[in-house]
């Protein structure tokens, strides 16, 4: 179990590592920020160079496991770790052979997604909103924009594959860019 003392001191270390680093943090953030934009400028773009990008992901992590996995193939749960590992060279295979289908499976799955996350987001804020006195409401919020963007996005197939994905990464890289934006300047000006 850690400490008060211990936590204070990653937090300092943490705190010098951003200050001296700062340069690095604000690069990061304006390059995630100006991905987020061309997300949002071009979403079809967007969704489909996710799902090569994931094809891609799985193929090499699934090649890998196979090398892995025969190299240790006398180790326990052989069978297990080859047929995972197949299994993942198989989804990279159909995302890069099929980048356009995967991209409407993708949306289908993120919507999927959003509706259980706003559903359970709901059940979490009405059962603590006692606990959670003023922020539950913030908590319910939540919730029912994720089943509204679920069901826009559910309700908008097979069209909302086209920019769903899209939109939703490119959404998610600008407010970290921000993020990390405000992180490096903040550093910085308490650097000086």
């Amino acid at each position: 179990m850690t400490s008060p003392e211990d936590f204070s001191r990653l937090q300092s270390m943490m705190s010098q590592t951003v200050k001296a680093h700062w340069k690095a943090f604000l690069f990061e953030g304006i390059l995630l920020a100006i991905l987020g934009v061309a997300a949002l400028i071009l979403p079809p773009l967007a969704s489909l160079a996710i799902a090569i990008f994931l094809g891609w992901m799985f193929l090499i992590s699934g090649i890998g496991g196979l090398i892995v996995t025969y190299w240790a193939r006398s180790t326990p749960g052989f069978w297990w770790s080859l047929i995972s590992a197949a299994l993942a060279v198989l989804a990279g295979m159909l995302l890069l052979a099929r980048p356009m289908q995967a991209v409407l499976t993708l949306t289908i799955v993120v919507g999927a997604y959003f509706l259980a996350e706003g559903v359970a987001t709901i059940m979490y804020a009405l059962e603590h909103r006692r606990e959670l006195i003023g922020r539950w409401s913030w908590l319910l919020i939540s919730g029912l924009v994720d089943i509204a963007i679920s069901f826009m996005v559910i309700t908008g197939l097979p069209s909302s594959a086209e920019w769903a994905i899209g939109v939703l990464v490119g959404i998610n890289l600008l407010f970290g860019g921000a993020s990390l934006i405000g992180l490096a300047l903040a550093a910085r000006n308490s650097n000086t």
